[in-house]
């Protein structure tokens, strides 16, 4: 089978990870289809992924991931670059002859989507058109009169693009059910279009650690003292992700306590304006920023935590939520879209089968109390990580992913046969 995958920039990150791992995963034996990546230019502090699919192709040349610059696949809206990127794709698209036309992102799910139907349409080939949905791209109404009617038109285009969309491909697979709930009450597709492929990640280097990599080797590597209390963060340090929102819970906390730390995993384009922050305030000392750094290397920096704060307020199913509870590290998060499928707050489940803590956006103080309990409690919190390792090692696995894919598959394929 020939199978194209589509994604708008291949910058570090969940979604692009998600995107990898799939190609990875189906180039490989027992799978072995011929495997093509197409995506957008690669800009900005947010790091590359495309390193990784060149070290793939270099190891494994007989399972060769085909890489494809889309030069007008661009994140912002440009309606003149976006006619020009839907002829690139339909070009790419007739090249290739794909069996499979499967998209990510939201730009690259409306304009590949589009270009794989029209291909189909007047080509009279069967393309199975698959789209998956790694977090939604209906921004939070906040903030002034202005910028809320703002985001209220830029939310009503994404729906009516993603409507469109919807009517272009014959399956939508969501990262968490949370996805499926949130595009359904938008009328966004039927419900028969919707599956549930839990986004996969290589278990194995969460689960154990490699030399040096322990959380001892990695405090030490960090400046860490094996004394501090370790708030660690995985993100672009960038709108959304709630690195001010530490801030402000945390702040007189951490000016109290100098044995505790927070950690912040990531680089992005409002470092420069978090850094200042964090002087002003007195607290530079108190927060330790990795910047990039490879995926290969998460696992063993998250183990240097005590606990993960993911305050993020848009997601589909955060990556990161899982994979901490994979090293052993317990959650404190935002109770926002697919978090709560792997965040499994006692409230909800009972103390017996708690993985971590949820909270509002945006509230400080739950915020705050959460830390707090989880500082206070060490044996409980080491218990929710425990069961959340035994949550997360098949759901969340790779092989998981790429297995359920290939049902996926063979469903859209089997659609656009017959019509």
């Amino acid at each position: 089978m020939r199978i194209l995958h589509l994604s708008t920039r291949l910058i570090l990150g969940g979604s692009q990870e998600n995107t990898v791992l799939s190609c990875e995963g189906q180039a490989r034996p027992p799978h072995g289809h011929d495997v093509h990546l197409g995506f957008g230019p690669i800009y900005g502090p947010e790091g590359s992924s495309l390193g990784r699919v060149e070290a793939f192709n270099a190891a494994e040349p007989s399972h060769k991931i085909g890489i494809h610059v889309v030069p007008h696949m661009l994140r912002q809206v440009s309606p003149r670059a976006d006619a020009r990127c839907r002829r690139e794709l339909v070009a790419l698209i007739r090249n290739l002859q794909p069996d499979i036309v499967h998209t990510h992102s939201s730009k690259a799910g409306i304009l590949g989507r589009a270009a794989a139907w029209h291909v189909l349409r007047r080509d009279k080939r069967p393309i199975g058109i698959v789209h998956t949905i790694h977090g939604p791209p209906f921004m939070p109404v906040e903030g002034s009169p202005l910028r809320r009617i703002k985001t209220r038109l830029v939310n009503r285009a994404y729906t009516l693009a993603e409507r469109a969309a919807a009517r272009r491909c014959h399956t939508i697979v969501s990262v968490a059910d949370a996805m499926t709930s949130q595009f359904l009450a938008r009328h966004i597709g039927r419900r028969d279009q919707y599956v549930t492929v839990y986004s996969g990640m290589e278990v194995d280097r969460y689960l154990h650690a490699a030399p040096g990599e322990d959380r001892a080797s990695v405090r030490r590597a960090l400046g860490i003292a094996d004394d501090c209390f370790v708030i660690g963060t995985v993100a672009r340090l960038a709108e959304h992700k709630g690195h001010d929102d530490l801030v402000d819970a945390l702040a007189q906390r951490l000016r109290a306590n100098p044995h505790w730390k927070l950690l912040w995993i990531g680089d992005g384009w409002w470092r420069p304006r978090l850094e200042h922050r964090l002087a002003t305030e007195g607290l530079r000392d108190s927060v330790v920023i990795t910047g990039l750094v490879p995926s290969e290397r998460v696992a063993a920096m998250m183990r240097a935590m005590d606990v993960l704060a993911h305050p993020s307020y848009r997601e589909g199913l955060p990556r990161t939520v899982p994979q901490a509870l994979l090293c052993g590290v317990p959650v404190i998060a935002h109770d926002v879209d697919g978090t709560s499928e792997a965040c499994l707050d006692p409230s909800r489940v009972g103390a017996e089968r708690a993985t971590g803590l949820l909270m509002p956006p945006g509230d400080h103080a739950a915020l705050r109390t959460a830390v707090d309990w989880m500082a206070d409690h060490p044996a409980q919190r080491a218990a929710m990580a425990a069961r959340g390792r035994e949550l997360c090692r098949d759901r969340f696995s790779t092989a998981t992913m790429v297995r359920d894919l290939e049902v996926v598959y063979a469903r859209a394929l089997e659609l656009a046969r017959n019509g």
